[in-house]
């Protein structure tokens, strides 16, 4: 007698959700789901929203320092980052909202919202000197959280409602994004994650609306 093995039920995760007025579902999306991988129903997701930085020197700098190795850090934010000379070889960091985060020197690797290296040139930089960063938004698609990233699919976001194979390509598929309960023990999560780390995101879920029970 041939056994059948019943995979894992469409939305077995949710305890409520909300419905929408014509019908359908107001704690429900349809989004895009990438991440080169196949994802099981219940799986916590966070969502690109980061892209690419890109530096540039800015306009009338008197020294010809050059930057490079310049990469997105967890707390990148789109927008413009301003790196401003301070003295020849020191530097601060002023965020795409106007907030100064860490400062830095020539010829050491800064890490923090942004990674880079600045390396002196032939004629020094000057007070006033500097460069701009520009962080590009990402693409709002979504992929299983991952800890470690910093494209935005740190930080937890949704949660996926059935299977989808993006093992190939990106394929749409229906998340609950908010106003919906879910079931821990149903819930797939980063193999090894951290009590903290898994803390942190139920926390970012309960801020859109999604409550872990």
């Amino acid at each position: 007698m041939p056994i059948f093995n019943e995979g894992r039920r469409p939305g077995v995760h949710i305890m409520s959700e909300a419905a929408g007025a014509t019908g359908g579902m107001r704690s429900r999306e349809v989004g895009s789901i990438t991440g080169a991988a196949a994802l099981l129903s219940g799986t916590v997701l966070g969502q690109v929203s980061v892209g690419a930085a890109v530096a540039a020197a800015k306009g009338g700098n008197t020294g010809n320092a050059t930057i490079s190795a310049v990469v997105t850090g967890a707390g990148a934010k789109t927008g413009v980052y301003s790196v401003e000379f301070t003295a020849a070889t020191k530097f601060d960091v002023v965020d795409p909202d106007g907030f100064k985060i860490k400062s830095g020197a020539t010829g050491a690797a800064y890490a923090d919202d942004l990674g880079f290296t600045i390396t002196v040139g032939a004629t020094p930089m000057v007070a006033g000197d500097g460069f701009n960063i520009t962080v590009a938004a990402g693409t709002k698609k979504y992929k299983a959280l991952d800890t470690a990233g910093v494209d935005g699919s740190q930080v937890a976001a949704a949660v996926l409602f059935a299977d989808v194979d993006a093992t190939d390509a990106d394929v749409p598929g229906v998340v609950n994004v908010r106003e919906t309960e879910v079931n821990d023990e149903e819930l797939t999560w980063p193999a090894g994650i951290s009590a903290g780390a898994k803390a942190a995101a139920i926390a970012a879920l309960a801020a859109k609306g999604i409550i872990v029970r």
